[in-house]
C-alpha cells in the first residue's frame, strides 16, 4: 500500500524526525541536495551509505570523489560528456 502523507511520519524511513517533524531538503538549481541529517543512502548498486552530521550534501553533478556525498571537487574537475 503506498504511503500518504497526510497519514503521519512515514513508518518505513523511522518516522521523520526524533520529533516527529518532516525531514528537510534543500534543492538549488547548482548546487548539491541538501538534507538535514542524519541520513541512510542506497546508492543504484544497493549499497548503504550513512552519516549522522546534522546536515548533509548529496551531490546532484556525480563528479565528487566521496559519491553520493558532495565534497565541491566538482569545481576542479571538468564534466565530461555521457
Amino acid at each position: 500500500m503506498p504511503y500518504d502523507s497526510a497519514e503521519g511520519p512515514c513508518p518505513q524511513d523511522g518516522g521523520g524526525t526524533a520529533s516527529g517533524a518532516p525531514r528537510r531538503i534543500t534543492m538549488g538549481r547548482t548546487g548539491p541536495i541538501l538534507m538535514e541529517g542524519p541520513v541512510e543512502v542506497e546508492t543504484e548498486d544497493g549499497t548503504v551509505v550513512s552519516s549522522d552530521r546534522f546536515r548533509v550534501a548529496l551531490c546532484t553533478c556525480r563528479r565528487s570523489r566521496r559519491f553520493p556525498w558532495c565534497d565541491t571537487s566538482h569545481r576542479r574537475r571538468a564534466r565530461t560528456p555521457e
